[in-house]
């Protein structure tokens, strides 16, 4: 199966669709804090916080959907600065919108700000961006993804 294929599991109507997701997402620290967006209502996960980042055009070079992702989630602009690790994670049927299966591979790029103003996403998948204090992440409800993230980065 390739990135983006989709193919049917098991026997019957009620089968699980399985596809490949691949992502990138952006650790970015000012002094002591990291840049997080709120997932909108609507939205799984709603309420939780993740990092700036999302799902790949067809095509797209992951380091240029980094920084669109970036853009688009928080005003922001940036400049990729290193690769900081790839994660696997399996999201099950009642995990996504979909009901997909989702295989999600996330690029995590550390990147820095550049540019911008920091403004919230309006009518999209996130509603809030916000530079947290290392401090107070590990309070917050968020997803996988921003622990894992935060060792990778050695924060």
């Amino acid at each position: 199966m390739t990135a983006g294929s989709a193919t049917t599991r098991g026997a019957g109507p009620g089968a699980a669709v399985e596809r490949v997701r691949v992502a990138a997402y952006a650790w970015v620290e000012d002094d002591d804090a990291v840049l997080l967006v709120r997932i909108s209502p609507g939205e799984m996960g709603a309420g939780r916080w993740t990092l700036p980042g999302g799902g790949l055009a067809f095509g797209e070079d992951p380091a240029t959907g980094v920084l669109r992702e970036l853009r688009e989630e928080t005003g922001l602009t940036g400049a990729v600065d290193g690769l900081l690790g790839v994660r696997s994670a399996m999201l099950q049927p009642d995990q996504t919108k979909s009901g997909h299966r989702i295989q999600n591979l996330g690029i995590l790029y550390r990147v820095s700000v550049t540019g911008g103003e920091l403004r919230n996403e309006v009518d999209e998948s996130t509603d809030l961006a916000a530079w947290v204090p290392l401090a107070d992440v590990d309070g917050l409800p968020a997803v996988p993804l921003v622990a894992w993230a935060r060792t990778v980065a050695g924060r």
